[in-house]
């Protein structure tokens, strides 16, 4: 086992830890700076990043990065492809009859989908712009259409209170879950298992589809919201056993494998939230030791102009908020964490950009590599802690095992790690050295005592002179009357007392601090007793003046 260093009480390293841990909100506003606004032709209701590939049938083989690097805008009757190099259009779809709905990409970004108001759903091919599949089985306006981490299947959801899955090459229903009273405005299915959909609707209720079910239509579990339900999504980790919905201005989040138990009810926004997104790596949580990754952050975005960004981690609190002129209907996140986009009800489109560190683009380099190989890379990379080292070049389909650099221990630690007790406490007592510190080796020491009489403290205080003696009773005299090490302090004064009793009156110095130490605790006492007689005559004050309220 490891030696674990000195930790401070827990009073003080609550502050230090406040002070030292970075400011998230500065990562937002500094990274994501100059924001380009432009103006749609309608209301900006979707906006689709081109997804990250599945390791179910992965189509990306063969795919170029510069057809990755764009998103789909849903505006009004059309369909705009943005590059996101340029954040420029560089294609428009315009083959609607009436408003289009919820366009998105495949993970290959060839072929992308997309619903209408009149119940028809369509599949494009993104280079030429001609519709590859047409699907008519809804009646009414389609606001959820979405590929499947299958790549050959797609999931709609409509206002008919339907959510299918299709097959694309066959052009046919491959399943229709029919259990929701009212319109359906989100859907999604589990990264992890394609057989499982998640969808919400304006009945408030969240349901989980499981496609392998014959019985109760399909219906695996069903949860209720309390609001009408404008989006969900299922966490891309954990096993997809985390869901999220969003519907009036709360957010729910449940755990399927508790049987869709809400584990927080988060209320931040003051209207409805109508769009969710995850920020799966979002480099908030860099740090000196490790800038090869980032904390996962689930945000919103509501009818109040507000953006809010959670922390997971923490309980789902609040990090950041961002502030827009108008009511947001969509929000994405770019799968490389580089773009966030926001679309608004008067037709805004925000586009927010971050410039990629080198250590995150090698980093998703490794990890697409290790997923076209099979190798494993990416999973060692992401679990080793520390600064990477650098290594000999190895073949794509080697297990390369990556060094860890530990922890440097302070000179304390090592001196108490071998058992030099009094050198460590004069360690403890250099200048730099938090006086938390010193007293966390204090109480350490006192702890390794087996026969339970300080023998640990006994140690690092005997066998001293007047002057190496003189450091440590100047310590316990600077906070001799701090309340927060008052029993700590006296601790120590007792063993030193009882150790070189009977050597006290031959040393000026240490005479001199004995009797400093002795006049400040008198005046703490004499202080403490004054308070006392205070606390004792309002004590009486407010005796009376409960007795005579009672008599009146």
């Amino acid at each position: 086992m490891d030696f674990q260093p000195l930790r401070a009480p827990a009073a003080a390293t609550a502050h230090s830890a406040a002070l030292q841990a970075p400011n998230e909100s500065m990562y937002w506003r500094k990274q994501f700076r100059s924001p380009i606004f432009m103006k749609e032709f309608a209301p900006v209701t979707c906006i689709s990043f081109v997804p990250t590939p599945s390791l179910v049938g992965d189509p990306e083989e063969g795919s170029s990065g510069g057809s990755r690097s764009r998103f789909a805008v849903t505006t009004g009757t059309r369909v705009q492809i943005y590059s996101m190099r340029t954040s420029r259009v560089v294609k428009t779809i315009t083959r609607f009859k009436e408003v289009a709905r919820s366009a998105h990409f495949r993970s290959d970004a060839r072929l992308l989908v997309a619903g209408e108001d009149n119940g028809t759903v369509q599949i494009f091919d993104t280079n030429s712009r001609t519709i590859l599949r047409t699907f008519n089985g809804h009646q009414l306006p389609v606001h959820v259409t979405k590929f499947s981490p299958n790549p050959t299947q797609i999931l709609t959801a409509s206002d008919d209170r339907t959510v299918k899955i299709w097959d694309v090459p066959g052009q046919s229903e491959v399943r229709s879950f029919e259990g929701h009273q009212d319109y359906v405005r989100a859907a999604t299915v589990s990264s992890e298992n394609p057989n499982l959909v998640f969808s919400g609707a304006y009945d408030s209720t969240i349901r989980l589809w499981d496609v392998r079910m014959a019985e109760n239509g399909g219906e695996a579990m069903q949860m209720d919201h309390g609001a009408p339900v404008e989006d969900v999504l299922i966490y891309p980790t954990g096993g997809g056993s985390i869901a999220v919905s969003a519907g009036g201005p709360v957010i729910r989040v449940w755990d399927i494998l508790s049987g869709g138990r809400s584990t927080h009810a988060i209320s931040n926004h003051q209207k409805t939230i109508t769009s969710l997104a995850l920020s799966v790596n979002s480099g908030a949580g860099f740090s000196a030791s490790d800038e090869s990754s980032g904390g996962m952050r689930l945000m919103s975005a509501g009818l109040d102009h507000l953006v809010k960004i959670y922390d997971p981690a923490r309980d789902y609190r609040v990090t950041h908020t961002m502030r827009y002129p108008a009511p947001i209907l969509s929000l994405a996140v770019a799968p490389d964490e580089s773009h966030i986009a926001t679309g608004m009800a008067d037709g805004t489109l925000c586009i927010r950009k971050r410039e990629l560190k080198a250590s995150e683009l090698q980093s998703r380099e490794r990890s697409r590599d290790a997923f076209r190989t099979g190798a494993y890379e990416s999973f060692i990379d992401t679990q080793s802690n520390g600064p990477k080292r650098a290594s000999a070049p190895t073949a794509a389909h080697e297990l390369a095992a990556e060094s860890r650099r530990k922890q440097r221990l302070k000179r304390y630690d090592q001196l108490l790690k071998a058992f030099r007790y009094r050198d460590a406490l004069d360690a403890s007592l250099q200048q730099g050295v938090p006086a938390s510190v010193t007293f966390a080796l204090l109480m350490e020491l006192i702890r390794r005592s087996p026969s339970g009489k300080a023998d640990g403290l006994y140690r690092a205080v005997s066998g001293r002179d007047d002057v190496t003696l003189e450091p440590l009773l100047r310590f316990l005299l600077r906070h001799a009357t701090n309340p927060q090490y008052t029993s700590l302090v006296c601790d120590t004064l007792n063993v030193v007392i009882d150790t070189y009793a009977s050597v006290l009156g031959q040393s000026p110095i240490i005479d001199d601090l004995f009797g400093r130490i002795w006049a400040k605790l008198a005046e703490e006492m004499r202080l403490q007793n004054q308070l006392d007689q205070v606390n004792g005559a309002l004590e009486m004050i407010l005796a009376r003046s409960a007795l005579g309220a009672a008599t009146v």
